[in-house]
């Protein structure tokens, strides 16, 4: 059978391509000669570009060397090219040529070629299980490398069924006939008829979407900036501005917005607090979800406030105060230094400059530490200082500001031009916050012993991630998407750290799951593999589940919470979009969890026994999409139980998953064609993903996010829908942009960011 191809295998191979992407920015690979001749001047020898270096010239570097080799073999016998010594530039163009040709029969004869090496024609058993290896290793699946030979069985018996041992080019065309994406162009939002229209809704949605962010900024910044004008006007009128001018007014006004400031700063971290504040009316006028972007706002104030301070006192009214008239000096301000003109020295060597420059050292010293760049290591300091970099010098040295307010309390009751204990303010800005931040950690602290949980099940996952399952204690009450702080005090006394609930509230039991990415994080690993070398069983994530005997010998495990963050509010929302990157899924799979729980309690509960009433009586979300995107096949294994009981008890649809496998080459992509269709041959067989050995189909590549919102939009005109995101802040700016751009005046796209 050699006659037409089928329209559907047409457009199969029409998506198959040799070349990488990144070669071809706009999507067009006839533009992409120019880039291949320049990697040509780059990697040619003698005016030869060598087998070796050609994955290189077109994009097929690293783990794709391999495949790219095969590809120039297969195009050399195309074009019967002596290849040995490596192609010319006229005879790579040739390959180009071939490459990006637009003839979808050329495209699998090429395709044909590179798997059939013997060139007879046929392919055998041996040559589809070569190239499956080959396949694999480009796209660092290890799990298909190691079960090659049963996956080219399986291509066998589909496309072999008469046993000839081999097969032929028409036989892989059916094949693509099942394979067939749909490949709609993502829709392009409705744009506004003039920049005016279209400023105006952008404006809209801004204010529509953080309007709490802005009045309480406003709110914040109009404080600050009365108490800097009351404080500099007060010192204006008074006998110290004839010697140290408005410099003396700068500083003092900078001195009122830091005690304020240094007051505020504590109550963002007062998370028991905001917890329970989250879920009080307060939660509709407050951004609490932003607890941690305002404390780090009012840390930049300090910051900026301190320098001013700062800066005025040491380089302007010291100087003009030491340099003053001994008679001036003596009948304005020498009752305050008990007549005595003091010099620069003697200033910084009194316990208001003793003090200043103690919290000075001090607050530097924890706000550098608390940059993003040390707090995760992305610095890498020299022995013996590389140990300041990382969470745990962050968290130690950040405890180092309690002494600061005691600083701050001392040096703000010693103050030279202030007397009388009612005047001098400091104390009374901080008394409350510091009271309400200390009882929120005696209340830890008193009541840690009541925090210890039995490690029920520990589970060493691939992807350096350990999997707790704790017994839960009584009282304990969270929603899905909330998170608690986890510590060990084998490894450490003091260190409590944060992760998002992977259980249920219903579930009988808690969990959670940790990703290595620092010191403490693989410590904790490293025990749990020690003690669990024995005993430790690889046993999924289920949705449905009951908890095993608690293991011994695992170390000793305190909780504290449950704490509130975004993802909680999931349940104001009828349509959600759930996007997790790597670990960052985690908040979501307790969301699925939750809402197949409810599916489950309404079937039995018969409250759904009418199909069309159960969409309006159910609770919760009526429609979940959840995309994640991951760059190791072994992070499916974290919640593969998840996924088959999603597959398996979601009788109403409710809940669309999209698991994304970002190492493997998008589909169309010539290294990952074989993989589509031992893929789409093992799910038609069994219903088990290749990849994720799950029944939720795994997609090659990252998602196209522009047509993710196009088809929400499309699907959920008039709704409001809750998109929640976790994961690196690279992806935020584009998701927060996508947002604005399909919500229109009927559909609106709420975009959550986790933040704890």
């Amino acid at each position: 059978m050699t006659g037409e191809m089928s329209s559907g295998a047409s457009k199969g191979l029409m998506s198959l391509h040799f070349l990488d992407t990144k070669l071809a920015p706009n999507g067009k690979e006839s533009d992409t000669w120019e880039s291949i001749e320049e990697s040509f001047n780059k990697n040619a020898v003698d005016e030869r570009l060598s087998r070796d270096k050609f994955g290189l010239c077109i994009g097929m570097g690293g783990e794709s060397k391999d495949f790219a080799g095969e590809l120039f073999d297969a195009l050399a016998r195309r074009r019967k090219i002596s290849a040995e010594n490596g192609v010319t530039r006229d005879e790579l163009e040739m390959f180009w040529k071939d490459m990006t040709n637009q003839d979808p029969e050329l495209r699998l004869q090429i395709f044909f070629d590179m798997c059939d090496k013997n060139g007879d024609g046929k392919l055998s058993k041996e040559e589809v299980e070569k190239v499956i290896i080959l396949s694999a290793s480009a796209n660092k699946l290890t799990n298909l490398k190691q079960q090659a030979a049963s996956y080219a069985d399986l291509i066998m018996q589909k496309l072999d069924p008469d046993h000839l041992g081999y097969i032929q080019l028409w036989q892989l065309q059916t094949l693509l006939r099942g394979m067939v994406n749909s490949e709609a162009t993502a829709m392009t939002p409705k744009r506004n008829k003039t920049p005016l229209s279209k400023l105006l809704s952008k404006t809209r949605k801004l204010i529509h979407d953080n309007w709490k962010r802005i009045w309480v900024i406003t709110l914040w910044l109009t404080l600050n900036l009365g108490l800097f004008l009351w404080k500099f006007y007060q010192y204006k009128n008074r006998g110290a501005y004839q010697i140290m001018g408005q410099c003396l007014c700068f500083a003092k006004g900078a001195a009122e917005t830091l005690k304020f400031n240094m007051a505020l700063i504590l109550f963002p971290v007062c998370r028991r607090t905001l917890t329970r504040l989250r879920s009080s009316f307060l939660n509709n006028i407050f951004p609490f979800d932003d607890n941690i972007n305002f404390h780090q706002l009012i840390a930049l104030a300090i910051a900026t406030m301190t320098s001013v301070h700062v800066l005025m006192h040491l380089a302007c009214d010291f100087p003009r105060m030491i340099s003053s008239p001994k008679e001036k000096f003596m009948n304005i301000l020498g009752h305050d230094f008990d007549f005595k003109q003091p010099t620069y020295p003697e200033l910084l060597s009194s316990i208001p400059g003793v003090t200043g420059i103690l919290m000075i050292l001090l607050m530097a010293f924890a706000f550098t530490l608390a940059l993003n760049s040390f707090r995760k290591s992305i610095v890498k300091l020299p022995w013996p200082f590389h140990h300041l970099a990382g969470f745990n010098s962050f968290w130690y040295v950040h405890h180092l500001l309690a002494l600061v307010y005691v600083l701050l309390v001392i040096h703000g009751y010693f103050l030279f031009l202030t007397h009388g204990w009612s005047k001098k303010t400091t104390w009374m800005y901080i008394i409350v916050p510091i009271l309400f931040y200390a009882t929120e950690r005696t209340y830890s602290t008193i009541n840690e012993s009541g925090y210890s949980v039995h490690v029920e099940n520990a589970m060493i996952c691939k992807g350096k991630v350990l999997a707790l399952y704790l017994s839960k204690p009584r009282g304990f009450e969270y929603k899905s998407g909330m998170y608690l702080f986890v510590k060990c005090p084998d490894i450490s006394k003091f260190e409590w750290h944060p992760f998002s609930i992977t259980s249920a509230p219903g579930d009988d039991y808690l969990s959670v799951h940790i990703k290595s990415l620092g010191d403490w994080t693989t410590e904790l690993r490293s025990r749990f593999e020690a003690s669990q070398r024995e005993n430790t069983q690889e046993t999924e994530t289920k949705a449905v589940s009951g908890t095993k005997p608690p293991q011994a010998g695992n170390p000793r495990i305190l909780i504290k919470g449950p704490y509130g963050a975004p993802s909680q509010d999931f349940d104001e929302y009828d349509i959600l979009l759930l996007i997790g990157l790597g670990i960052g899924a985690t908040p979501f799979i307790s969301i699925l969890k939750d809402i197949l729980n409810i599916e489950q309690s309404d079937l039995e509960s018969g409250s759904t026994a009418s199909s069309g009433s159960s969409e309006s009586n159910r609770k919760g979300p009526k429609r979940a999409y959840f995309y994640w995107a991951t760059g190791e096949q072994g992070s499916f294994e974290w919640f593969k139980g998840v996924m088959d009981d999603i597959a398996e008890h979601d009788q109403h649809h409710i809940i669309e998953m999209h698991n994304h496998l970002t190492s493997v080459h998008g589909e169309g992509d010539a290294r990952s064609a074989l993989i589509s269709m031992i893929q789409q041959l093992q799910h038609d067989e069994n219903g088990v993903d290749v990849v994720s050995e799950s029944r939720i189909k795994t997609h090659f590549g990252r998602p196209d996010w522009r047509k993710v919102f196009s088809e929400m939009a499309r699907k959920h005109e008039s709704s409001r829908i809750g998109v929640f995101y976790c994961g690196p802040p690279t992806l935020t700016k584009k998701l927060k942009k996508l947002c604005q751009e399909f919500s229109s005046n009927s559909t609106s796209f709420d975009f959550h960011k986790e933040n704890f």
